[in-house]
């Protein structure tokens, strides 16, 4: 596994936690300290806040899991991928998105800059 598809991965378990302890282990597992989480919805720095929008997507779409789709693509320091928010009822995936994030030497993320593909209808 290359070390762009490592640090997406480690993305992956904190957006895919189940429970505070987990989510707060897997976030700084996953994110220097100053990290930070920019989209459309937010714009925090640090673990506490980091997880705290994680938190609330799982509260405001409960039952869902963030899915890698297609590649990781890298090059230096620099990580892009797409993913969707699954239903695991379902299989029905009203968002989705792609992110383009910044590592350190060792692969923890000092940035992640989020885009919003689909939402959805209001």
């Amino acid at each position: 596994m290359s070390n762009y598809a490592a640090a997406v991965a480690r993305y992956f378990e904190a957006w895919n936690a189940s429970d505070t302890d987990t989510l707060a282990k897997a976030v700084a597992a996953a994110w220097s300290e100053d990290g930070t989480y920019t989209d459309p919805l937010a714009d925090v720095r640090g673990h506490e806040q980091i997880a705290a929008v994680i938190q609330a997507a799982h509260e405001q779409f409960p039952g869902f899991e963030l899915k890698l789709t297609g590649d990781v693509d890298g090059n230096h320091h620099i990580a892009r991928f797409s993913w969707e928010l699954v239903s695991t009822a379902d299989g029905s995936a009203p968002v989705a998105g792609s992110d383009v994030v910044t590592l350190t030497e060792n692969g923890r993320i000092t940035a992640v800059l989020g885009f919003l593909d689909r939402l959805p209808q209001a």
